[in-house]
């Protein structure tokens, strides 16, 4: 059985930064890029940034570069978010997902979803 879990979020102040982790188990995830979106309240799900697997091809929407890094440990099957700086205009809820498509930036050719993770900046 597939698992994809989140953690990591939290109230913060406005400029501070947190950490979101993701992990994949239940099988193999070679070759796979995975992807963080997130959605406010009242607002459709938008992508945040992606990893494929070596590393090698980072993808972030451009309003938010600079501010996000994300990475992945593949001996852990693992994504990172670090989120710095942040504002109230983040807080959503960050979801994790996991696919094979080279069109990461499309949340509907996602295979499988983490439950999501709720962030909540405070100005």
């Amino acid at each position: 059985q597939v698992q994809v879990v989140e953690s990591g979020g939290g109230l913060v102040q406005a400029g501070g930064s947190l950490r979101l982790s993701c992990a994949a188990s239940g099988r193999t995830f070679s070759f796979s890029t995975m992807g963080w979106f997130r959605q406010a309240p009242g607002k459709e799900r938008e992508f945040v940034a992606a990893i494929k697997w070596g590393g090698e091809s980072l993808y972030y929407v451009d309003s938010l570069k600079g501010r996000f890094t994300i990475s992945r440990d593949n001996a852990k099957n693992t994504v990172y978010l670090q989120m710095n700086s942040l504002k109230p205009e983040d807080t959503a809820i960050y979801y994790c997902g996991v696919t094979w498509s080279p069109n990461v930036r499309e949340r509907r050719l996602y295979a499988y979803w983490g439950q999501g993770t709720q962030v909540t900046v405070s100005s």
